[in-house]
Protein backbone atom coordinates (compact mmCIF):
# COMPACT_ATOMS: atom_id res chain seq x y z
CA UNK A 1 0.00 0.00 0.00
CA UNK A 2 1.37 3.30 -0.85
CA UNK A 3 0.95 5.84 1.70
CA UNK A 4 1.04 9.61 1.65
CA UNK A 5 2.78 11.62 4.25
CA UNK A 6 0.87 14.55 6.70
CA UNK A 7 3.17 17.32 7.11
CA UNK A 8 4.54 15.93 10.55
CA UNK A 9 6.05 13.08 8.66
CA UNK A 10 7.24 14.83 5.78
CA UNK A 11 9.36 17.58 8.62
CA UNK A 12 10.79 14.06 10.25
CA UNK A 13 11.81 12.59 6.46
CA UNK A 14 13.11 15.92 6.07
CA UNK A 15 15.41 15.70 8.79
CA UNK A 16 16.03 12.56 8.89
CA UNK A 17 17.28 13.12 5.04
CA UNK A 18 19.19 15.86 5.96
CA UNK A 19 21.43 13.72 8.70
CA UNK A 20 21.98 11.30 5.60
CA UNK A 21 23.20 14.70 3.57
CA UNK A 22 25.65 15.78 6.26
CA UNK A 23 26.74 12.31 6.26
CA UNK A 24 27.73 11.95 3.22
CA UNK A 25 29.76 15.49 3.49
CA UNK A 26 31.44 14.60 6.63
CA UNK A 27 33.00 11.30 4.78
CA UNK A 28 33.87 12.77 1.91
CA UNK A 29 37.40 14.60 2.98
CA UNK A 30 37.90 10.50 3.93
CA UNK A 31 37.46 8.94 0.75
CA UNK A 32 41.15 8.50 -0.13
CA UNK A 33 43.85 5.77 -0.27
CA UNK A 34 44.58 3.87 2.57
CA UNK A 35 41.60 3.49 4.58
CA UNK A 36 39.30 1.31 4.87
CA UNK A 37 35.42 0.36 4.21
CA UNK A 38 35.25 -0.49 7.81
CA UNK A 39 36.97 2.81 9.05
CA UNK A 40 34.21 4.05 6.99
CA UNK A 41 31.79 2.59 8.57
CA UNK A 42 33.17 3.58 12.12
CA UNK A 43 32.52 7.43 11.31
CA UNK A 44 29.89 7.02 9.88
CA UNK A 45 27.87 5.68 12.66
CA UNK A 46 29.46 7.91 14.62
CA UNK A 47 27.96 11.16 12.76
CA UNK A 48 24.53 10.02 12.83
CA UNK A 49 24.42 8.91 16.35
CA UNK A 50 25.81 12.18 16.45
CA UNK A 51 22.67 14.13 14.92
CA UNK A 52 20.37 12.19 16.84
CA UNK A 53 19.45 9.16 14.79
CA UNK A 54 20.37 5.68 14.33
CA UNK A 55 22.49 4.27 11.06
CA UNK A 56 19.14 2.35 9.14
CA UNK A 57 21.11 -0.17 7.45
CA UNK A 58 22.79 -1.63 11.16
CA UNK A 59 21.30 -5.07 11.48
CA UNK A 60 18.48 -4.57 8.56
CA UNK A 61 17.62 -8.12 7.74
CA UNK A 62 20.89 -8.96 9.50
CA UNK A 63 23.19 -6.52 7.38
CA UNK A 64 26.66 -6.03 9.52
CA UNK A 65 27.87 -2.54 8.84
CA UNK A 66 25.87 0.74 9.40
CA UNK A 67 26.48 1.71 5.82
CA UNK A 68 26.86 0.07 2.33
CA UNK A 69 30.27 0.32 0.57
CA UNK A 70 30.93 -0.91 -2.61
CA UNK A 71 33.60 -1.05 -4.66
CA UNK A 72 34.52 -0.95 -8.58
CA UNK A 73 32.10 -4.13 -9.54
CA UNK A 74 30.31 -4.53 -7.06
CA UNK A 75 27.04 -2.78 -7.78
CA UNK A 76 25.35 -2.23 -4.44
CA UNK A 77 25.54 -3.78 -0.48
CA UNK A 78 29.00 -4.12 0.01
CA UNK A 79 29.56 -5.33 3.59
CA UNK A 80 32.32 -2.86 5.13
CA UNK A 81 35.27 -4.48 6.01
CA UNK A 82 39.31 -4.24 5.88
CA UNK A 83 40.01 -3.70 2.68
CA UNK A 84 41.71 -0.64 1.80
CA UNK A 85 40.46 2.20 -0.67
CA UNK A 86 43.30 2.03 -3.75
CA UNK A 87 43.84 5.33 -6.35
CA UNK A 88 41.66 4.56 -9.48
CA UNK A 89 39.02 2.62 -7.03
CA UNK A 90 35.36 4.07 -7.42
CA UNK A 91 33.10 3.30 -4.72
CA UNK A 92 29.69 3.70 -4.26
CA UNK A 93 28.58 4.95 -0.51
CA UNK A 94 24.99 4.18 0.38
CA UNK A 95 23.69 6.03 3.87
CA UNK A 96 20.34 5.11 5.67
CA UNK A 97 19.72 7.43 8.76
CA UNK A 98 16.43 7.23 11.14
CA UNK A 99 15.14 9.99 12.75
CA UNK A 100 12.63 9.80 15.42
CA UNK A 101 11.32 6.59 13.32
CA UNK A 102 11.25 8.33 9.72
CA UNK A 103 14.05 7.23 7.34
CA UNK A 104 16.30 9.42 4.71
CA UNK A 105 18.31 6.88 2.21
CA UNK A 106 20.89 8.13 -0.27
CA UNK A 107 23.67 6.91 -2.30
CA UNK A 108 26.47 8.34 -4.08
CA UNK A 109 29.31 7.38 -6.04
CA UNK A 110 32.99 8.61 -5.71
CA UNK A 111 36.41 8.35 -7.42
CA UNK A 112 39.16 7.86 -5.37
CA UNK A 113 42.36 9.71 -6.15
CA UNK A 114 42.56 9.59 -9.58
CA UNK A 115 40.35 7.66 -11.53
CA UNK A 116 40.29 6.69 -15.49
CA UNK A 117 37.91 8.54 -18.35
CA UNK A 118 36.00 5.40 -18.33
CA UNK A 119 35.11 5.30 -14.82
CA UNK A 120 34.69 9.36 -14.97
CA UNK A 121 32.30 8.62 -17.60
CA UNK A 122 29.95 6.10 -15.33
CA UNK A 123 29.93 8.19 -12.32
CA UNK A 124 29.09 11.21 -14.63
CA UNK A 125 25.99 9.56 -16.95
CA UNK A 126 24.88 7.59 -13.89
CA UNK A 127 24.42 10.70 -11.71
CA UNK A 128 22.59 12.58 -14.94
CA UNK A 129 20.36 9.61 -15.11
CA UNK A 130 19.24 10.19 -11.86
CA UNK A 131 18.05 13.82 -11.82
CA UNK A 132 16.74 12.34 -15.69
CA UNK A 133 14.50 10.44 -13.50
CA UNK A 134 13.50 12.74 -10.83
CA UNK A 135 12.58 15.87 -13.86
CA UNK A 136 9.51 13.12 -14.65
CA UNK A 137 8.20 13.66 -10.79
CA UNK A 138 5.27 15.30 -10.43
CA UNK A 139 1.54 14.58 -9.36
CA UNK A 140 -0.08 12.93 -12.26
CA UNK A 141 2.87 11.23 -13.45
CA UNK A 142 3.37 7.58 -13.27
CA UNK A 143 6.40 5.62 -11.73
CA UNK A 144 7.24 4.32 -15.16
CA UNK A 145 7.79 7.55 -16.65
CA UNK A 146 10.27 7.56 -13.93
CA UNK A 147 12.11 3.93 -15.33
CA UNK A 148 11.72 4.92 -18.78
CA UNK A 149 13.88 8.47 -18.85
CA UNK A 150 16.16 6.89 -17.13
CA UNK A 151 16.90 3.65 -19.23
CA UNK A 152 16.36 6.20 -22.04
CA UNK A 153 18.97 8.02 -20.99
CA UNK A 154 21.47 5.17 -19.73
CA UNK A 155 20.98 3.34 -23.11
CA UNK A 156 21.90 6.16 -25.25
CA UNK A 157 24.93 6.20 -23.38
CA UNK A 158 26.00 2.82 -23.51
CA UNK A 159 25.48 2.00 -19.76
CA UNK A 160 24.15 -0.96 -18.93
CA UNK A 161 20.89 -1.03 -16.53
CA UNK A 162 20.65 -3.19 -13.56
CA UNK A 163 17.09 -4.35 -13.36
CA UNK A 164 16.78 -6.68 -10.35
CA UNK A 165 17.33 -3.94 -8.18
CA UNK A 166 15.16 -1.42 -7.76
CA UNK A 167 14.10 2.37 -5.75
CA UNK A 168 11.35 2.31 -3.22
CA UNK A 169 8.87 4.52 -1.15
CA UNK A 170 10.48 5.40 2.26
CA UNK A 171 8.66 6.79 5.75
CA UNK A 172 8.28 5.18 8.87
CA UNK A 173 9.48 1.62 7.03
CA UNK A 174 13.47 2.00 4.94
CA UNK A 175 11.47 0.52 1.82
CA UNK A 176 8.20 0.76 1.49
CA UNK A 177 5.71 0.36 -1.58
CA UNK A 178 5.69 1.52 -4.17
CA UNK A 179 8.84 0.04 -6.20
CA UNK A 180 10.52 2.43 -8.49
CA UNK A 181 12.42 0.24 -11.10
CA UNK A 182 15.25 2.45 -13.45
CA UNK A 183 13.09 0.86 -16.70
CA UNK A 184 9.81 0.46 -18.42
CA UNK A 185 7.37 2.11 -20.10
CA UNK A 186 5.93 5.41 -19.86
CA UNK A 187 2.18 5.88 -18.97
CA UNK A 188 2.10 2.61 -16.37
CA UNK A 189 2.56 1.84 -12.88
CA UNK A 190 1.18 4.28 -10.40
CA UNK A 191 0.11 7.78 -10.15
CA UNK A 192 2.46 9.92 -8.36
CA UNK A 193 0.70 12.04 -5.70
CA UNK A 194 1.36 14.95 -3.60
CA UNK A 195 3.01 13.22 -0.46
CA UNK A 196 4.73 10.18 -1.63
CA UNK A 197 7.65 9.88 -0.67
CA UNK A 198 10.40 7.81 -2.53
CA UNK A 199 13.84 6.64 -3.67
CA UNK A 200 14.68 6.72 -7.13
CA UNK A 201 18.47 4.88 -7.70
CA UNK A 202 19.94 4.27 -10.83
CA UNK A 203 21.92 2.01 -10.69
CA UNK A 204 24.32 1.97 -14.10
CA UNK A 205 27.25 -0.56 -15.40
CA UNK A 206 29.94 0.03 -17.54
CA UNK A 207 29.43 -3.19 -19.40
CA UNK A 208 26.32 -5.48 -18.93
CA UNK A 209 23.44 -4.86 -17.30
CA UNK A 210 23.53 -8.88 -15.62
CA UNK A 211 24.68 -9.02 -12.02
CA UNK A 212 25.40 -11.94 -9.56
CA UNK A 213 25.35 -12.31 -5.36
CA UNK A 214 28.48 -13.39 -3.72
CA UNK A 215 28.85 -15.70 -1.03
CA UNK A 216 28.28 -13.23 1.89
CA UNK A 217 24.65 -13.41 0.49
CA UNK A 218 24.83 -9.06 0.56
CA UNK A 219 27.40 -7.93 -1.95
CA UNK A 220 25.93 -7.60 -5.77
CA UNK A 221 28.61 -7.28 -8.50
CA UNK A 222 28.11 -7.18 -11.92
CA UNK A 223 28.66 -10.31 -14.38
CA UNK A 224 31.43 -9.12 -16.55
CA UNK A 225 33.52 -7.50 -13.79
CA UNK A 226 33.45 -3.82 -14.91
CA UNK A 227 32.40 -0.82 -12.62
CA UNK A 228 29.24 -0.16 -11.58
CA UNK A 229 27.66 3.54 -10.30
CA UNK A 230 25.09 4.29 -7.98
CA UNK A 231 22.97 7.19 -6.99
CA UNK A 232 20.06 7.90 -5.51
CA UNK A 233 17.88 10.55 -3.66
CA UNK A 234 14.62 10.58 -1.15
CA UNK A 235 12.50 13.23 -2.78
CA UNK A 236 8.63 13.79 -2.21
CA UNK A 237 6.24 14.88 -4.67
CA UNK A 238 5.27 18.29 -3.94
CA UNK A 239 2.05 19.84 -5.42
CA UNK A 240 4.24 21.19 -8.62
CA UNK A 241 7.12 18.63 -8.76
CA UNK A 242 9.69 17.58 -6.00
CA UNK A 243 11.35 18.29 -3.27
CA UNK A 244 14.90 16.35 -2.91
CA UNK A 245 15.05 15.51 0.85
CA UNK A 246 18.68 14.27 1.14
CA UNK A 247 20.32 17.43 -1.15
CA UNK A 248 22.11 20.51 0.08
CA UNK A 249 18.91 22.39 -0.33
CA UNK A 250 17.19 20.93 2.24
CA UNK A 251 17.98 23.18 5.76
CA UNK A 252 16.61 20.57 7.74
Amino acid sequence: MISIKSEYELSLLKEAGHIVYLTHQYLKPYIKPGITTKELDKLAEDFIRSKGATPSFLNYNGFPGSICTSINNEVVHGIPSKRKLRNGDIISIDIGACYKGYHGDSAWSYGVGTISKEKEYLLKHTEESLYVGLNEIKPGARIGDIGAAIEEYAKYHHLGVVKELVGHGVGSHLHEDPEVPNYGKRNTGPVLKEGMVIAVEPMLNLGTAEVFILDDDWTIITGDDKPSAHFEHTVAVTKDGYKILTGDDNCG
